[in-house]
């Protein structure tokens, strides 16, 4: 787990939500493929990604890197999970975990 996911994972018991399951296989038994969410709440169908290196050009935005997330994020989609992605900005500034919480309070 990166800082930044560590951090997340912390604001989640902060707030008291319910834990999400971390490097959750979301299409392992349908799909047979071994992506794995950083965090999912499998019973709200959620899945949560935490994006590095989007300003140090890691990994999920250069071409071939970005093109294989763009399969993973669909295929979840289509397994019927809701997906959020966020920066590290973004779970440092508490939009994250702001977005979240709604998320989690929603039907």
């Amino acid at each position: 787990m990166s800082d930044i996911e560590e951090q997340f994972f912390f604001q989640c018991r902060a707030l008291g939500l319910p834990q999400p399951e971390r490097e959750y296989p979301f299409a392992k038994q349908k799909m047979k493929r071994n992506w794995r969410a950083d965090f999912c709440w499998p019973d709200r169908r959620l899945l949560v990604e935490i994006e590095g290196g989007v300003w140090a050009h890691g990994r999920h935005v250069r071409g071939a890197g970005f093109e294989k997330d763009i399969e993973k994020y669909n295929a979840a989609v289509m397994l019927g999970y809701k997906l959020l992605r966020f920066s590290s900005a973004m779970v440092k500034s508490g939009e994250a975990i702001t977005t979240v919480e709604e998320a989690l309070r929603t039907p």
